[in-house]
């Protein structure tokens, strides 16, 4: 094996992606310490229009300006939430890694420290998930939901400020930031289903860079890897950029991979979920399956609406 002397990673400049690639580096420092490993911030587009719906913006506007320095060379490897990858990546690119999953699940976080059961009614939760709203009003439909952004620090603190009762974020990002203490509840992934890759990092690089590709193997968890892959197939079978609430957690079970999937009109005023099973060989056709399944529930008219 080639082993590069320098490898540069980009990430965003938001603490927790710094968190995240650090995370990452930890791992190939220990394993190959006569490589220096250099962190390369990079502010994208979904960054810069901090004020812009999420709604607006397609799946993967907080990739693209790394994926761009990544295939001109500026940069060596990009880390990403996985949940924040496009379903497909752009000519020249590869998901190289992904690393062993954080918790999946979303949590709940309130001024009162409550459940979401238990809190008042008409409080106001903050976010600006289609799915995550879907999920929250078809739970408490006395609820308001209203529009948020900013990272992970500035949502906790507006969701203890004038404007906000709470807030509802991904159960990674609080734990890789040591704030798990603010949480008020963990919600149920089978009952609120997680985004496709949420709580796993994806490593990005490009195909033709055969010593960065060799090291990444020490990043790499199968398990994960195997159960991202099947999520993101089946949000390719979906439709990619869809835009209506969806959204599939996959867990690899001894040789199978058992996936749970969901499709919801935007108010939730309609769920379809379902739980398939299929070879773990075969992840791919895990999610297709589990698109099928919500197509044979009547969730096309939900999904045609993206």
């Amino acid at each position: 094996m080639t082993v590069p002397a320098r490898v540069t990673l980009g990430s965003r400049t938001s603490p927790l992606a710094l968190a995240q690639s650090e995370e990452v580096v930890r791992v190939l420092r220990a394993t190959f310490p006569e490589t220096e490993f250099v962190v390369v911030p990079i502010t994208t587009g979904g960054d810069r229009a901090s004020d812009a719906p999420l709604l607006s913006m397609p799946r993967g506007m907080f990739v693209k300006e790394i994926e761009i320095a990544l295939l001109d060379g500026q940069i060596d490897l990009a880390v990403h939430s996985a949940k924040d990858l496009p379903a497909s990546l752009p000519g020249g690119l590869v998901l190289a890694a992904i690393g062993k999953r954080q918790d999946p699940r979303d949590v709940l976080v309130n001024r009162w420290g409550l459940s979401l059961t238990g809190m008042p009614r008409g409080a106001r939760l903050g976010t600006s998930s289609p799915r995550r709203t879907a999920l929250l009003l078809s739970l408490r439909g006395d609820i308001r939901v209203e529009p948020i952004r900013g990272n992970v620090g500035t949502r906790l603190d507006k969701a203890r400020g004038p404007d906000y009762d709470g807030v509802v974020l991904a159960a990674a990002g609080l734990l890789r930031l040591g704030r798990e203490s603010e949480i008020s509840e963990f919600l149920d992934a089978e009952v609120f289903t997680p985004d496709v890759g949420q709580g796993a990092l994806a490593v990005e690089a490009r195909a033709d860079a055969s010593d960065v590709l060799s090291i990444l193997s020490a990043v790499h968890d199968g398990p994960t890897g195997l159960a991202v892959t099947a999520e993101r197939a089946f949000l390719t079978a979906v439709g990619g950029g869809c835009t209506v609430p969806v959204a599939a957690y996959a867990r690899v079970v001894g040789e199978e991979i058992v996936m749970t999937a969901m499709a919801a009109a935007p108010d939730g005023s309609r769920i379809y979920r379902v739980r398939v099973a299929g070879d773990a060989r075969d992840p791919d056709a895990a999610g297709e399956r589990a698109r099928d399944a919500l197509m044979a529930e009547g969730a096309g008219d939900v999904l045609e609406q993206g």
